[in-house]
């Protein structure tokens, strides 16, 4: 996703049980229920402005005036193009027109993973962020402090922690390892909608489909959700 629109959230810190075992499939196979992985809230201002901004973008891009986020079905990788986790932050935390498309309200996200692989989170999961053009009404979006989709790929704390965290999401809003999508994937998903005309094309470069092939056969290879 190009700086221009970055958006992807911010969430927590993750204790990296599974760096360990993260071995040449990118992917440590875990067993039993999925538990929530550790996180830091470094949650960014989202107060009733906000939300109204967000409800009245709503409307303009999806034909709903809410806020909310209900019942997603899309998990939205994004990388940063930024070093640091208050990089990522400060762009997402002041409530300005964003510096691509000049709406309001700002870009966010919902979580970003720093290199050390540590979770912060930005947003609540039950509020709307504006990541994804056309999907930011069904889209938890993740971000990723780096520079490149093939830097984020090949760390391993990294990538241990946002498998941790997808792998959980996934499991408790029952979204499909086909869904869990890079942004420059974002016009190929069946839940892509957009009402304003000039933006039904509008896609960002990072996290592309061949390096999401690795991102989800790793996540496939960490097992299926618990059925009970």
């Amino acid at each position: 996703m190009k700086r221009a629109l970055i958006v992807v959230g911010i969430v927590g810190a993750c204790a990296i049980g599974a760096v360990s075992s993260f071995g040449a499939s990118g992917a440590a196979r875990l067993e039993g229920p999925v538990a929530r992985p550790h996180m830091t809230s470094s949650l960014i201002p989202f107060g009733p402005k906000r939300k109204r901004e967000m409800a009245a973008y709503s409307e303009r891009h999806y034909g709903e005036h809410t806020w909310r986020l209900k019942h997603p079905k899309v998990i939205v990788e994004h990388m940063a193009e930024i070093g640091t986790v208050s990089g990522v932050f400060n762009t997402f935390a002041p409530d300005v027109p964003d510096v691509e498309l000049h709406e309001l309200p700002n870009t966010c996200a919902h979580f970003v993973i720093d290199k050390s692989g540590v979770i912060h989170q930005l947003v609540s999961l039950n509020i709307m962020c504006r990541h994804t053009v056309g999907l930011n009404w069904t889209a938890i979006g993740i971000e990723h402090v780096g520079f490149s989709d093939q830097e984020i790929l090949e760390n391993p704390r990294q990538m241990a922690s946002s498998l941790r965290l997808v792998r959980w999401l996934r499991c408790r809003y029952h979204i499909a390892v086909r869904n869990v999508i890079g942004h420059n994937e974002s016009l190929s998903s069946p839940y892509h909608h957009e009402d304003v005309p000039s933006l039904r094309a509008q896609t960002h470069e990072d996290f592309k489909h061949a390096d999401m092939q690795i991102y989800r056969r790793r996540l496939g290879a960490m097992g299926s959700c618990p059925t009970t």
